[in-house]
């Protein structure tokens, strides 16, 4: 996974690109390191001058929210998640989501530049597994592994007195890595997945390659030979990782990309299906009614 590659998306869709997209701003960060740590504000969910807007967006890094008080309700992707005191909320780069305009949120947030990680420890944290559940709720022992981890790491972002920048921010690193190692494990219990690293597979690379080519190539023999890979070690690969074959993984992408558009924007049906990667307009709603059992303005009815 290289430094954009789970937040490329809307550069795919150029100017047909209406949901807004909030960029990591390092000038807002503490000696203008690839990450924040910091409360979540009185006025709006963020200090530290990020100020993300409450409406619908999408963001280009990721945010952990930790929570000290609740219910606080979030949307990620038309799922309505409702975080209480001790949960986590782990929004990754791409994801279209909302804050509550009526929620108060209390607690700490953390949001890191995508490429502020090495490779292997965006690997072996899941970085980019999408197919993990953004609501995180350890138990107690893990609760408190993890507020013992993000103070260290805290203490270690406000301490700008006692390195050089370059030793500073290779701390930040490693105390981010360990941070991360600790919420990666109970991401992996949420999703009833094995908490090993994620190594770079076959899978990881054809999940990027979708990433950055499903506006335009929704072809599995297509992935196959760019990847170097025969259909059928792709076949094996995604199923034992997923579940689905590669078409479907292919095919869920391109609807979920298609539902953000049609309940986020006022684009016309034929251009969010361009945007996707259909040149006809009818051919585009005959997949998406096919995949979802409406068509894209039956869908974007039921969003009013």
């Amino acid at each position: 996974m290289t430094e954009r590659d789970g937040a490329r998306t809307s550069a795919h869709l150029g100017a047909a690109e209406h949901i807004r997209t909030y960029p990591f701003d390092p000038s807002a960060s503490v000696s203008g390191v690839g990450i924040q740590v910091g409360p979540m504000g009185t006025e709006g969910p963020w200090a530290g001058g990020v100020g993300l807007s409450r409406r619908v967006h999408r963001i280009d890094f990721h945010v952990l929210l930790f929570f000290r008080a609740g219910p606080v309700r979030h949307t990620i992707d038309f799922t309505e998640y409702e975080a209480g005191a001790g949960d986590v909320l782990w929004i990754r780069p791409g994801q279209v989501h909302s804050f509550s305009a009526t929620d108060r949120y209390v607690g700490t947030a953390l949001t890191m530049q995508p490429g502020f990680l090495p490779r292997a420890t965006v690997e072996a944290t899941g970085l980019y597994r999408y197919d993990r559940p953004p609501l995180l709720r350890p138990d107690e022992a893990q609760r408190a592994a993890l507020d013992a981890s993000l103070e260290q790491l805290q203490r270690e972002y406000l301490d700008t007195a006692t390195l050089p920048l370059s030793l500073h921010t290779s701390v930040l690193r490693h105390s981010l890595t360990a941070f991360m190692l600790r919420v990666a494990h109970v991401s992996a219990q949420a999703a009833a997945d094995e908490c090993r690293p994620q190594p770079d597979t076959t899978f990881t690379r054809f999940r990027t390659a979708v990433e950055q080519g499903f506006t335009t190539n929704h072809s599995v023999s297509a992935y196959a030979d760019e990847l170097g890979y025969s259909r059928r070690t792709l076949v094996r690969a995604v199923r034992a990782a997923t579940g689905q074959t590669p078409k479907g993984f292919i095919d869920r992408r391109v609807i979920l990309e298609a539902k953000r558009l049609l309940a986020h924007t006022e684009l016309p049906v034929g251009r969010i299906g361009a945007a996707v990667g259909f040149a006809d307009s009818a051919n585009f709603s005959k997949y998406f009614q096919q995949h979802t059992g409406v068509t894209p303005a039956g869908f974007r009815g039921e969003q009013a």
